[in-house]
């Protein structure tokens, strides 16, 4: 089981990248965008690094959803090997059996 702070600073970055979601998207459009003059560029690139770090998609750890385990996370499911293997076995994930059997 993962510490309850790792976990919770987890679950708050995910709670600010959804709140500045809209303005990240807006000023790294304008960023990026050639049409814009170079000024407004640079403008909207001091804009973002004024946005808080942890507002950025890139700082959000997968983790698994029934111990928090950082490693050995499997996408598909939204679980740690470890996680997947004893629900697997115990037969609570449908179309999955294990392989030497």
């Amino acid at each position: 089981m993962a510490k309850k702070s790792a976990i919770a600073r987890n679950n708050k970055r995910m709670r600010m990248v959804s709140k500045y979601m809209d303005i990240r998207l807006e000023l790294k459009s304008i960023a990026n965008d050639s049409k814009i003059s170079f000024e407004d560029k640079m403008e909207a690139r001091k804009k973002l690094a004024l946005l808080p770090k942890n507002s950025s998609p890139v700082r959000i750890r997968n983790r698994c959803q029934k111990t928090g385990r950082p490693r050995g996370y499997m996408r598909f499911f939204g679980l740690s090997r470890i996680s997947m293997r004893e629900l697997a076995l115990k037969g609570h994930l449908p179309g999955i059996r294990k392989g030497s059997l």
